[in-house]
């Protein structure tokens, strides 16, 4: 499980490294989740084991930053 927790921070620090830190509002987070869960979903459609493993992988990633957000925004801050 280590192995995957670590690869799920990795997956966090290249989405900060590519958007930045993002402060949405509910709604927000899930849309660009349901777009995760989506690529998900095709992949294993496809039986694309390896792209849908990278799929939850970015979906479980995009729930952390979620909960980022979440915790940012009681203390004070102000979703985008």
């Amino acid at each position: 499980m280590r192995a995957i927790f670590e690869q799920i921070a990795k997956e966090r620090k290249r989405q900060d490294e590519k958007w930045g830190v993002q402060n949405h509002h509910s709604e927000k987070w899930f849309t660009i989740l349901g777009e995760e869960t989506g690529e998900a979903c095709k992949a294993s459609l496809e039986r694309d084991w390896e792209g849908y493993r990278q799929e939850l992988v970015e979906s479980a990633a995009v729930i952390v930053a979620a909960i980022e957000c979440f915790d940012r925004m009681k203390e004070g801050g102000t979703p985008q």
